[in-house]
């Protein structure tokens, strides 16, 4: 079929489940029942991170094409949609949809899950580092989404040629209508403490409101300070994975990305661990030391700093908290 159209099966999709781990310091790292413990408050030590980023798909559904292919392959109506590209392969919109899925990524990776509403705890010690970031991702997106809306009436006057018959101009919003359709919005907002509430519905209502607040303040606690372990745990397996060879043994191709993962989360054990964790301390340090001096190169040439590199890392994940992965 034409490369500018997307037919696909209208079914459901399964998108995956939480994981679940101990991360509080008075009970045992392999064991599942974790008690409920109260969890301090962290409204000095992070903020929520609200990113919205919005963008023109310049996809389609064809409801004629649709038809067509479902009457083509004798399928009952409504199993199959086709959806076409508006612009063909325009490689400017290509560019915009490509930095805003990076953004999101490093903007997840900075960060840790707070809300189902897609704010995202922010430790104040990552605050400058995660700023500095993100405006930079921003001042390239509006350059990348500049030059596309330049290009757009350009790439509307070849989208037929590419489209033949499926070309509808009526579906192409104005340049007005289509600059509406781009945004990039980042907001901060401050971590509420529970005992902050100012309401106006009587002290037993009030104490209601609290004790409602702090039980999500420690579910999400919870699930942030999970997130951070499973980060690591995912790490450290990958790079055990990929080390586990001998001198006598075909070497096994990695990217330098291996080491720097794993470095990279030494540093986010520190900046994330807003509850002051000892576990999370030590892990770190244990971390640090057995990364010291490593290097990408280092792990393909030499195969005694491959085998203790390994020797520790399997250390560090015997000694995480229990995990559901």
């Amino acid at each position: 079929m034409n490369t500018l159209l997307d037919t696909t099966t209208t079914t459901g999709e399964n998108l995956g489940g939480a994981t679940a781990m101990d991360t509080q310091d008075n009970v045992s790292p392999r064991t599942n029942n974790v008690p409920h413990v109260d969890v301090p408050s962290i409204a000095s030590s992070a903020m929520l991170s609200e990113l919205s980023i919005s963008q023109w798909t310049g996809r389609k559904k064809d409801r004629k094409a649709s038809k067509d292919v479902t009457l083509d392959n004798n399928a009952e109506s409504g199993v199959a949609n086709v959806h076409k590209k508006l612009l063909g392969n325009c490689a400017e919109l290509d560019a915009v949809h490509k930095l805003t899925g990076n953004i999101r990524n490093i903007h997840y990776n900075m960060t840790m899950p707070w809300s189902d509403t897609g704010l995202r705890l922010l430790p104040t010690a990552q605050y400058f580092k995660y700023h500095k970031a993100m405006t930079d991702l921003e001042n390239q997106w509006r350059s990348a989404t500049n030059k596309f809306l330049q290009s757009y009436q350009w790439e509307i006057s070849q989208a037929q040629a590419k489209l033949g018959d499926l070309f509808d101009g009526s579906e192409y919003p104005t340049t007005d209508a289509l600059t509406s359709k781009f945004a990039f919005n980042l907001n901060y907002i401050p971590l509420p403490d529970a005992g902050d509430f100012r309401i106006d519905v009587g002290n037993d209502a009030v104490d209601e409101v609290k004790s409602s607040y702090n039980d999500y303040y420690s579910r999400q606690l919870t699930k942030a300070m999970e997130d951070v372990w499973t980060r690591l745990h995912d790490s450290l397996t990958r790079m055990s994975e990929r080390l586990d060879y001998g001198a006598d043994d075909d070497k096994r191709v990695f990217r330098d990305t291996l080491v720097s993962n794993v470095t990279d989360m030494v540093e986010l054990l520190d900046v994330c661990n807003v509850t002051g964790n000892v576990q999370m301390t030590a892990m770190r340090d244990k971390l640090s030391d057995a990364m010291y001096g490593v290097t990408a190169d280092a792990l393909r040439e030499d195969a005694h700093t491959r085998m203790e590199t390994k020797r520790a890392v399997d250390d560090a994940i015997a000694s995480l908290p229990s995990l559901e992965v």
